[in-house]
């Protein structure tokens, strides 16, 4: 019989190290790697008269890269509105989001968004005396992603649960006639 020494264990999966770890999501880029290394012009030959010169041209400033336009209109813009019912509850930093295209979480600056397609199930949880709803969404491919949304009061936890329960009824009775 033959023993291993040292570690035994397999790889860890990212989520398992780095809890903000979301596949999908990607970070937002640096400044500094938006930014353009300034262009030089050619240096004037030596000794030789003005008119002798090539004509130098003239450098215009480029303007400085504007954030992407197209990824801050999107931010602002509400998602499309499709037929259906729908649910949203919201606290100071997230927001959980179900309607016809899907569930979207969103914490801080960072959004997930799932594809009615891609959800297998959907759990909550109210505990008995807090104040938070967590939101569970299992994708088809046996991952799971929370959200926590917490309530004013503890009444409400439950009232949301109420109401998400029923939009949630009304999309997995649409997927499965």
């Amino acid at each position: 019989m033959e023993h291993r020494i040292g570690q035994n264990s397999p790889p860890v999966h990212a989520a398992g190290t780095d809890p903000a770890y979301v596949p999908g999501l990607t970070p937002p880029r640096p400044a500094e790697a938006e930014k353009q290394p300034p262009v030089v012009a050619d240096a004037p030959v030596a000794g030789a008269s003005r008119t002798e010169r090539e004509p130098e041209p003239k450098l215009e400033p480029k303007p400085e890269p504007q954030p992407d336009a197209a990824a801050e209109a999107a931010a602002e813009e509400p998602r499309p509105v499709a037929d259906g019912p729908a649910f949203e509850a919201s606290d100071r930093r997230g927001s959980v989001t179900v309607d016809g295209t899907g569930v979207t979480f969103r914490l801080d600056d960072e959004t997930a968004e799932f594809g009615w397609p891609e959800i297998g199930a959907v759990e909550l949880d109210t505990p008995r005396f807090g104040r938070r709803l967590t939101v569970t969404v299992y994708t088809t491919d046996r991952r799971s992603y929370d959200a926590d949304i917490e309530a004013p009061n503890r009444g409400l936890p439950k009232q949301w649960a109420a109401e998400l329960d029923a939009v949630l009824d009304a999309y997995f009775e649409d997927a499965s006639n």
